[in-house]
């Protein structure tokens, strides 16, 4: 069976998560204390005890959701002998996934990737005060119609179609007013429900140029590798397997739209079968029902979703 390997974005953290994978698995231990270790910061404690006000912070829940995820790829190439390159034909994530999965696929080392999370959640968190931005989710809308009401509610501000997740669910970031104003003309339009997000800065859009310029600094300092299988980037929702283009990719994405809908069409129609999501959450389990019935996706992140899973490979 054709599977690609997918990797959760921002969102899916919650108190608790790894802790399982920690008691089970000697494997999910050593990537947490590489994790530690790597951003001199208890973070393992902080995921499995919380509170969680402070993992949900942009700066810890990235690092975060990066290591269970990793603890996981860990277990899988451990215990099950489930080696990516003869197990996956792509690796994605959506937003910070994308350093998951190129951790995963041998581009980054587990240690560079936890900093490179810790330095974008902190870069991401303070280029745009408090208050100034914002995120809503127009449901109903797809990307035509939400670029359409974006460009429409900017009147000289920002207002962008920052994720496109699946059909009817697009995220829109931007100034306050200006998303303000789009959900109203969302409703104007007939569409019911708009749904501010609870985020702390208004991401994938051009308000994060000064994120975008610190992430182009971090990235030209750290050794980049070939993916062992091709990454499908959030900002083409095409494959690539080139090492400097992933770094450039990897720039544009902090204001660029995250093209999740268009990702997971791609893959399937390069004939994946599977959709395997690793880490913290179902999420993109969920996305992938709404995008395409007709593809199978699963999520793992406890110690009996993998042996469930191990079985049946």
């Amino acid at each position: 069976m054709k599977r690609a390997l997918v990797f959760p974005g921002q969102g899916s953290q919650a108190v608790g998560m790894g802790q399982a994978l920690s008691t089970a698995f000697v494997e999910a231990r050593d990537v947490f204390q590489e994790v530690d270790e790597a951003l001199s910061q208890n973070l393992t404690k902080l995921m499995f005890e919380g509170p969680a006000e402070d993992l949900k912070l942009t700066e810890n829940a990235q690092p975060a959701l990066m290591a269970v995820s990793l603890a996981v790829i860990r277990v899988l190439d451990k215990q099950g002998k489930f080696h990516l390159p003869q197990a996956a034909k792509f690796v994605a994530g959506h937003s910070l996934g994308e350093y998951s999965a190129l951790c995963a696929a041998g581009t980054f080392s587990l240690s560079d990737t936890a900093r490179l999370l810790k330095k974008r959640g902190q870069a991401m968190q303070q280029a745009v005060p408090v208050g100034i931005g914002a995120m809503a989710a127009l449901i109903g809308v797809d990307m035509d119609v939400a670029k359409e009401i974006a460009a429409e509610a900017a009147q000289g501000e920002v207002c962008a179609a920052a994720n496109d997740n699946a059909p009817g669910q697009v995220v829109i970031s931007g100034h306050v007013a200006a998303v303000d104003r789009a959900m109203a003309i969302a409703a104007e339009r007939g569409f019911k429900r708009s749904v501010k997000l609870p985020v702390s800065a208004p991401f994938h859009c051009s308000l994060m140029q000064p994120a975008a310029d610190v992430m182009q600094k971090a990235l030209s300092d750290v050794a980049l590798k070939a993916p062992v299988v091709p990454v499908v980037a959030n900002v083409t929702a095409e494959a690539t397997s080139s090492a400097e283009e992933i770094r450039d990719l990897l720039v544009q994405q902090v204001t660029g739209s995250v093209r999740w809908r268009e990702s997971v069409l791609y893959m399937k129609a390069q004939g994946v079968e599977q959709l395997v999501e690793c880490g913290a959450g179902n999420v993109l389990a969920g996305l992938t029902k709404r995008i395409d019935k007709e593809l199978p996706a699963l999520s793992l992140q406890t110690p009996e979703d993998i042996d469930s899973f191990l079985k049946t490979i």
